[in-house]
């Protein structure tokens, strides 16, 4: 079968340092893509960027936290003076605190919140100022299992996977008539360093790897556009299921 290319293609990845994130932006380099790394860590990004281009990919660090508004228009700025478009965006940007709901406090609710949706939403209102003049897009949020099942000690994740599943369920029928497809994946156990935090009692040889969701991202942006998927919900395939 012959490589998915997507040369020409102007990608967001954000939560782009490390773990899934980073991934996808590698693999969409890697296959032609010019891909804009976005995360709260510089030094995190700047590597990943050095491996890309390294590899031969196109690639760009900006440092910004999803959750200021300022932020986000100026990292939206920069793609528009840059690039003049976006094609793809891809939120994965994403905090957890894994603790009893009784013991966590306003203010870890509200930063899981402010990252996994309120980051979302900026990102996605910025992205379609720029697509629904193209005509075309595709937005991928990244949710998790636990966007529709509930686990003890993540109630404010939870609640922040919840809201991005609607967030993105409501956006997709919004932006189907501009050509715009907005979709969902909601990993079980990815060996990353998020679900070492939420269950350090998972033995990590039996997870998912990043790459596993990367090769999922593949599969959306290969469809043809006379096709939409609404969510994917993949999980591990041996060992106990998440």
């Amino acid at each position: 079968m012959k490589e998915q290319r997507f040369d020409g293609q102007v990608v967001l990845v954000t939560g782009a340092g490390r773990g899934i994130g980073r991934s996808v932006a590698a693999g969409l380099a890697e296959r032609g893509a010019r891909v804009y790394l976005c995360a709260r860590s510089e030094d995190q990004l700047e590597e990943a960027v050095t491996e890309i281009t390294k590899g031969g990919g196109t690639a760009s660090a900006i440092a910004v936290d999803v959750s200021s508004e300022a932020g986000v228009a100026s990292l939206f700025g920069r793609i528009r003076g840059e690039a003049g478009r976006l094609d793809v965006l891809i939120n994965n940007a994403g905090v957890g605190v894994f603790k009893p709901l009784a013991s966590t406090t306003v203010e870890e609710f509200d930063h899981v919140q402010n990252v996994n949706v309120r980051g979302a939403f900026l990102c996605c209102k910025a992205a379609l100022e720029l697509m629904v003049p193209q005509k075309e897009g595709t937005i991928i949020n990244i949710g998790s299992v636990v966007s529709f099942k509930g686990y003890p000690d993540q109630s404010a994740y939870a609640a922040s996977k919840h809201a991005l599943l609607g967030l993105t369920k409501s956006l997709a029928v919004e932006a189907q008539p501009c050509g715009i497809r907005v979709s969902a994946i909601l990993p079980g156990g990815v060996d990353t360093d998020l679900i070492t935090a939420a269950r350090p009692d998972l033995d990590r040889s039996g997870l998912m790897q990043p790459e596993d969701i990367t090769y999922t991202v593949f599969y959306l942006l290969g469809l043809p556009k006379r096709a939409a998927v609404d969510q994917i919900y993949i999980r591990r395939g041996a060992g106990t299921p998440f």
